[in-house]
């Protein structure tokens, strides 16, 4: 019976785990995708890439975990430019990509 308790705590976290890590990627993508619309440029392969994850203290002092993501952009559509942002927990924290996409971090923040 134990057993049984302890791989049903192991699913529950893996779960809890992979849901977390799905929201902050929407949420990336759906940050790129709004900084490169109201930057005016291309939002290249539709998606963002997970390029980091680190431990981080939050606001309130608890831990946390911070993500960092990738994205790319076009301004002329032949050369490809990368975009960075990170996320602890929900909130962006940092962002690097198409200039006048700094109005989306403002607006989110």
């Amino acid at each position: 019976m134990s057993d049984l308790i302890f791989v049903m705590i192991v699913g529950a976290a893996a779960f809890a785990w992979w849901s977390a890590a799905r929201a902050a990627a929407e949420r990336a993508e759906s940050i790129g995708r709004e900084a490169c619309r109201l930057a005016g440029v291309q939002w290249l392969d539709q998606t963002v890439h997970a390029s980091g994850l680190r431990l981080r203290r939050r606001d309130d002092g608890r831990l946390g975990f911070e993500r960092s993501f990738r994205f790319e952009y076009s301004e002329d559509g032949v050369e490809r430019s990368v975009g960075r942002l990170v996320l602890r927990g929900d909130e962006l924290v940092a962002f690097v990509g198409p200039v006048g996409g700094e109005q989306v971090v403002q607006a989110l923040r």
